[in-house]
């Protein structure tokens, strides 16, 4: 068990240094200016040089990857450890010439803001988290209900009808979706729904106070789920099916045992571990679809924070939101990884 995770771990982080190394080779390599950005276009070639250089654009790209590397490495091994990486050193241990430094991340400040990049992912990575929980939760409740009702009612119209909506909600986009519930539920029948069409989870009162406003979760966190919802009700059917067929089904049944009761423990119960591999992985795919859904609700997260550093070239806070959403699709896929060793002792 521990060998199979350290082996998954380390996959893990051959995988996360291939997205680095990729996608930092195609931002470097792109002929936008982020120097020439940050001032605007009437700005004197001696100015921007000296930007230039103040962001490490002059040096070459193998240069300018390494330096990268290096910030966001935990663990490097130098001679001379420069100075903006000293305040995230949290331990060294002197090899001869050489010193290894154990150290937090650095993901560099925004060309924009002159923020730490970190800061400002920090601050906007819960509100996307608990928007995809939310979503995530809801297409699960839904999709597991739903598909066991298709199942049970196989060959209805019923089931004609659910996997009619289930093929249509997987066909639409996402930020379609969040486009149609934010013209109909939070403009059209505001006055009904009580909704609103744009707004985050933290908005300002008239007194200039932060305040929580859940009720701007509801509309995101529908549009987003949509597509999930429509994945988890046809595995939920297709891997229901499967399980009614087996012969301890089939002997429960000529048991005289209810519907009801063989449905919930026997059925589902076998039936949840494709439930549980789509779950996990539409998951993590929340988190980049919700750069379109928090664009549309101008929701303040973590994809509309992505989608800002594209447009404004933001290349520190681009990398890390990449990064981060890296990240998060490796741990998710070696948690489940994990836990599914436990579900099913036939994996191993």
């Amino acid at each position: 068990m521990v060998v199979r995770f350290i082996k998954s771990l380390g996959l893990g982080l051959l995988s996360l240094l291939m997205v680095v190394i990729m996608i930092t080779s195609i931002i470097f390599l792109s002929p936008v200016d982020p120097a020439r950005l940050s001032f605007g276009q009437r700005i004197d070639q001696g100015t921007l040089e000296a930007r230039q250089k103040a962001l490490g654009l002059d040096q070459p790209l193998s240069t300018q990857l390494r330096y990268y590397l290096r910030d966001i490495s935990p663990v490097i091994i130098t001679s001379q450890l420069p100075s903006h990486l000293l305040p995230t050193v949290s331990a060294s241990l002197p090899l001869g010439k050489f010193t290894t430094y154990i150290k937090v991340p650095y993901f560099r400040e925004s060309y924009q803001s002159g923020r730490p990049v970190a800061a400002i992912i920090k601050q906007a990575l819960p509100y996307t988290l608990m928007l995809a929980f939310t979503a995530i939760t809801i297409a699960l409740f839904l999709g597991v209900l739903l598909g066991m009702i298709g199942a049970n009612n196989k060959g209805t119209w019923l089931d004609e009808f659910l996997l009619t909506c289930s093929t249509l909600g997987y066909s639409v986009p996402s930020y379609v979706s969040a486009i149609f519930f934010a013209l109909v539920f939070g403009y059209l029948l505001r006055h009904i729904t009580g909704l609103n069409l744009q707004g985050g989870l933290i908005v300002l009162n008239d007194l200039g106070d932060e305040v929580l406003m859940l009720r701007n979760l509801i509309l995101p966190a529908i549009a987003l789920g949509i597509r999930p919802v429509s994945v988890i009700l046809q595995i939920t059917r297709s891997a229901a099916l499967e399980v009614m067929d087996k012969p301890y089904v089939l002997l429960a049944i000529a048991k005289g045992m209810p519907t009801r009761v063989v449905s919930r423990s026997y059925v589902l119960r076998n039936a949840l571990n494709p439930v549980l591999t789509a779950t996990t992985g539409w998951f993590a795919s929340l988190l980049s679809g919700a750069f379109f859904v928090e664009s549309v609700f101008n929701f303040k997260g973590f994809g509309q924070l992505t989608v800002n550093a594209l447009l404004n070239y933001d290349v520190p806070l681009l990398l890390g939101c990449i990064l981060t959403v890296s990240v998060i699709f490796i741990l998710i896929n070696i948690s489940m990884d994990v836990i599914y060793r436990f579900l099913d002792p036939k994996i191993k």
